[in-house]
């Protein structure tokens, strides 16, 4: 069977996916709601908003969809997946890609997400949670942890909502910020908790809400500057596969962390089919759960599709079906890096639809779209991440080198690009 494949979303994480699906000998029509200019010359490109529940609607019944694959948390928070099957006109089979609203509070709230894992005897931080008419509660709960103090808003803030303050200072003023309406509505309630000192790392699977197939594992560089200096962005690169993922520690991934979360979805009720995402931290050979996201990761994702050798697409639907029974995931041997060429200004203000020359000059080297758009047939800069410049090579060491000798060729007004992703990880065993 040949599926008539619907992507949602326009970011670099959603141009990783369109890459990956693309090349399946299962797909048939393939169409990407808004998509981005990279997107879409893999894939018809719908206009509007992938939050526009009734322009996904139609898009679906019009275009005789067989499967939507949802790439940003916000839609899938917002109960997409239970509009979709519960409209009349939409078909009963339609495949869905990610969890229903119950499945999304896993991101959607990080108290729900923090309780669930307390049920389930998930390791994370310790942790207590605090709304605004609250504050002096949760200032004096500050005063019980130990510098730094980690405070998360509670809903979703497009991955900028975690605070960490090295004095109890920031911490008492941050925490004000949010109360005061730094993340709007996702910062009416927040989760403080223990700092865990470590080595983040991101996991992933894809599962039928039963059983799960584990992708490549990843790790991303969250902050502007070298040397992990300066303010938290959306992620500055990432690289996959992750040298300190041996075999035991990714044993106690599974067992400690993976089976239990799937196991506790299905205990719950929790009908589960999609991707989850396992932001953890390696504490001296220990993971810890930071986070939960209910999708892909980004740029995470622009490192791990390279490394899928099997059939994604083929995976996503048994996993829309319930059913992964029959699947094997297959990995590359190959290392991926990834770097992220930004604008001037990000994280803060910055300028849009400034040219972008040089995407011809790229050769060997796979350019995911971030934040462009088209103006005069021209591609320009829509966003302050605005391209994923990816390489595979048989380290680590030989795909950095690949996308540094090129990235420079990319050229715009301010783009800016970090000049050391990768290094940690290469010379981990010296360090680690």
């Amino acid at each position: 069977m040949k599926y008539n494949v619907l992507l949602l979303g326009s970011g670099g994480r959603e141009h990783a996916l369109a890459w990956k699906i693309a090349r399946s000998p299962l797909l048939g029509e393939f169409y990407a709601l808004p998509g981005n200019p990279g997107i879409n010359a893999l894939a018809k490109g719908v206009g509007g908003s992938a939050g526009d529940f009734d322009t996904v609607r139609r898009t679906v019944v019009d275009k005789h969809i067989d499967m939507v694959v949802c790439g940003p948390e916000d839609p899938l928070a917002g109960g997409l997946k239970d509009y979709l099957l519960s409209c009349p006109d939409v078909p009963s089979d339609l495949l869905f890609v990610g969890p229903g609203k119950d499945g999304a509070r896993l991101e959607g709230s990080k108290d729900f997400a923090k309780e669930f894992m307390s049920r389930h005897g998930i390791p994370t931080a310790a942790y207590r949670t605090f709304s605004a008419d609250h504050a002096d509660e949760a200032k004096a709960f500050l005063r019980t942890l130990r510098p730094p103090y980690v405070i998360k808003a509670d809903g979703l803030a497009a991955g900028k909502g975690v605070v960490i303050s090295g004095t109890l200072e920031e911490a008492d003023a941050s925490l004000e910020d949010i109360f005061g309406g730094r993340f709007g509505t996702a910062g009416t309630k927040v989760v403080i908790e223990e700092y865990l000192d470590g080595v983040e790392v991101s996991f992933f699977v894809l599962t039928d809400g039963h059983r799960w197939l584990m992708l490549p594992e990843a790790k991303d560089y969250k902050r502007i500057g070298d040397g992990d200096t300066g303010p938290n962005t959306g992620g500055m690169g990432s690289v996959s596969p992750v040298p300190f993922c041996t075999p035991g520690f990714v044993q106690k991934v599974c067992d400690r962390i993976i089976g239990p979360t799937v196991r506790g979805l299905e205990s719950e009720g929790i009908d589960y089919r999609g991707f989850i995402f396992f932001g953890l931290m390696n504490c001296g050979g220990d993971p810890y759960v930071i986070e939960y996201n209910v999708r892909m990761g980004d740029p995470e994702t622009e490192s791990v599709m390279p490394r899928i050798a099997s059939d994604l697409l083929q995976h996503m639907a048994a996993a829309a079906k319930g059913d992964l029974s029959g699947e094997k995931i297959e990995y590359s041997p190959q290392a991926a890096v990834t770097a992220i060429v930004v604008s001037g200004g990000y994280p803060g203000k910055y300028g849009k639809g400034y040219p972008i020359s040089g995407l011809e000059d790229m050769d060997g080297l796979t350019v995911f779209s971030a934040g462009t758009g088209l103006k005069d047939g021209r591609t320009v800069t829509s966003g302050g991440r605005v391209l994923a410049v990816t390489a595979v090579g048989d380290s680590l060491m030989h795909a950095r080198e690949a996308v540094y000798s090129k990235i420079g060729n990319i050229r715009f007004e301010g783009a800016f690009h970090r000049s050391d992703i990768a290094l940690d990880m290469i010379n981990w065993k010296d360090n680690g």
